[in-house]
């Protein structure tokens, strides 16, 4: 009878790589990076009013000779994550560790819409079309159609900004990493979103509604841009307390040494 053989454990007796919890933590946090970053670009085709959601007086801003409510992309439920992810791992896992994630997440981005280009494409079936009248949906396939099939000018906008964003919050985290050592992970983590979030709320809103065919006066184009800013801030600061828990998580996940050298390491 022959011997049953784990492949799992490497006949030369060295440890699987799968085995170092280091490994298996960044796999995990890519993955939750990337998942929240496709989800955001598919919901981020619903705008939504935040003063009725939260049931409260609708408040009326007036910037650069525009006025409105406060009304923002879905995505933007899932853009304080990704903040924070990106800061956790820049924090453990250094400019590498973010570049990596954030040109997964871009490659997944585009493979996302190219499927969903692809899905709108098909020819429909007949009874499908208006499966959902009694929900009040007339047109099944236009309905797809309008929610998968985001306009190229916002899916180039909102991949160049991301990927602008990141780039800078990568400089930015280390450059005040290297004044503050491993102290003040607040500091470096707001410090970074607010300078690659002033980048990217500017840039997706240029090119997709400025360049792009809605051809936006400068004035709607500064004001929507700075509340958004605004509130990606905001959501920022409120996420401060959740970064030095997840930091605190991770090091109890790996271990004091473990965690002291990734973070060495990161700094490098």
């Amino acid at each position: 009878m022959s011997a049953i053989v784990d492949d799992s454990i490497p006949q030369d007796g060295t440890p699987h790589v799968l085995n170092d919890r280091a490994v298996r933590l960044f796999i995990g946090l890519a993955a939750l990076f990337c998942v929240n970053t496709v989800l955001a670009e598919f919901i981020g085709v619903k705008i939504f009013a935040l003063e009725d959601t939260l049931g409260v007086k609708p408040f009326e801003w007036h910037l650069f000779g525009q006025n409105g409510s406060l009304s923002f992309t879905a995505g933007t439920l899932l853009w304080p994550i990704v903040f924070l992810m990106t800061d956790v791992i820049n924090e453990f896992y250094g400019r590498r560790g973010v570049r990596i994630i954030s040109l997964l997440a871009a490659a997944l981005i585009v493979y996302g819409f190219a499927f969903a280009f692809a899905a709108i494409s098909l020819a429909p079936a007949g009874w499908w079309v208006g499966a959902a009248k009694a929900q009040g949906v007339s047109d099944y396939q236009a309905a797809f159609s309008a929610v998968f099939g985001q306009g190229m000018w916002t899916i180039a906008g909102s991949l160049v900004a991301f990927l602008l964003g990141q780039f800078i919050d990568v400089a930015v985290f280390h450059r005040i990493r290297r004044a503050t050592g491993h102290r003040a992970i607040w500091l470096r983590s707001t410090g970074s979103t607010a300078v690659s979030q002033l980048v990217d709320s500017f840039v997706v809103l240029y090119i997709a509604f400025v360049i792009g065919p809605q051809h936006w006066p400068i004035g709607l184009f500064l004001a929507v841009s700075t509340v958004n800013y605004v509130y990606k801030m905001l959501a920022a600061v409120a996420m401060i307390p959740l970064i030095y828990i997840m930091k605190n998580a991770m090091v109890r996940y790996l271990g004091h040494a473990r965690a002291d050298e990734l973070r060495r390491q990161a700094a490098a």
